[in-house]
């Protein structure tokens, strides 16, 4: 039987991984099991990946199954991208890499915060909503195609007021700052009060020609329905790797492009910069709420309106029905 793969996850209990412990064993000594031909070709971890001669250590045979301006196009893909940078590593460079990463870079953040170049008003636009815990910050955002191939994006967050008081003190994190620059609405009590969240919404939708808003589907059943009553058109958003792979990836793109146009939202910024991404053995991406630095409700959004829009055929809704994504 013969057998060969890349490198995978890093986690021992994984078969790949029994599998290259066993070959390591074997060809460091080859009498350990003389049944058992072992030949691995990969890179170490302290290489310097942007090295071809790492690329050929991990890749004999290079320019003859793979050209090397293939390679080096990959390569430059990596250098701009956490997520191409992990499969690269994994895939082209045979280093194991765990299921979790950095998003984007500061630097590529900042890059899109540039600002409208043209009102919002009356345009076409792709929303989505992420409904967090009623104790946290809640993200609608909308997702604007322009002209010029750019992306504008609006973004508006709710939060509790006592909640965000008591955060602000113990994180640091400065909600007052961003109430005040128009980013956050601040709702009384120690809970989300989604009257105030349903009552935005329909403010926003009636100065905006929005054709889709999509929603988690976990925990927002009320709110979707009482939107979709008022014949907005509401979409349920799954937020595992076959809704959310296509959408994120698209995203990243942009950001690393620079094509989005943030108009200076620092609350959206810090959230997109808490962002990290799960991989699964497919390299298939989604945003991970559990591996990120901080909340991340804002980019979860800005994924799903992204999504909406590429996906409009898929996820057009008779009004005011929900459909499924």
């Amino acid at each position: 039987m013969l057998s060969i793969t890349t490198a995978g996850e890093a986690n021992k209990t994984h078969l790949w991984y029994e599998q290259h412990d066993y070959a390591e064993r074997c060809i460091a000594d080859p009498a350990f099991d003389p049944a058992f031909f072992g030949c691995i070709y990969a890179a170490d971890r302290e290489d310097d990946w942007q090295d071809p001669v790492i690329w050929r250590k991990a890749n004999p045979s290079l320019g003859y199954t793979i050209t090397e301006e293939s390679f080096a196009a990959d390569c430059k893909e990596a250098a701009n991208s956490a997520t191409k940078l992990s499969s690269f590593l994994r895939y082209r460079l045979n280093i194991p890499t765990t299921t979790e990463t950095r998003w984007v870079r500061p630097d590529q953040i900042a890059v899109c915060m540039a600002p409208h170049t043209e009102p919002l008003q009356g345009r076409d636009c792709w929303c989505g909503l992420d409904l967090a815990s009623t104790f946290d910050t809640t993200a609608f955002v909308a997702w604007f195609p322009a002209k010029d191939g750019f992306f504008d994006v609006y973004a508006h967050f709710w939060m509790p007021a006592e909640n965000a008081y008591e955060r602000e003190k113990q994180d640091r994190v400065p909600y007052s700052q961003w109430e005040r620059e128009g980013w956050l609405t601040l709702t009384d009590g120690r809970s989300t009060d989604y009257s105030v969240l349903q009552r935005d919404i329909m403010a926003f939708c009636e100065n905006h020609h929005c054709r889709s808003l999509a929603i988690d589907r976990w925990n927002a059943t009320m709110l979707a329905q009482a939107l979709a009553a008022e014949s907005l058109p509401v979409t349920m958003f799954g937020q595992g790797f076959a809704s959310m792979s296509s959408p994120v990836k698209a995203l990243e793109a942009a950001l690393v492009d620079g094509r989005l146009r943030l108009n200076g939202n620092n609350l959206l910024s810090w959230q997109l910069g808490n962002a990290a991404v799960q991989m699964d053995p497919a390299g298939n991406v989604k945003l991970s709420k559990a591996k990120s630095t901080e909340r991340i409700d804002g980019a979860v959004s800005l994924a799903m309106a992204c999504g909406a829009h590429m996906g409009e055929s898929m996820a057009e809704a008779t009004l005011p029905e929900i459909s499924f994504w």
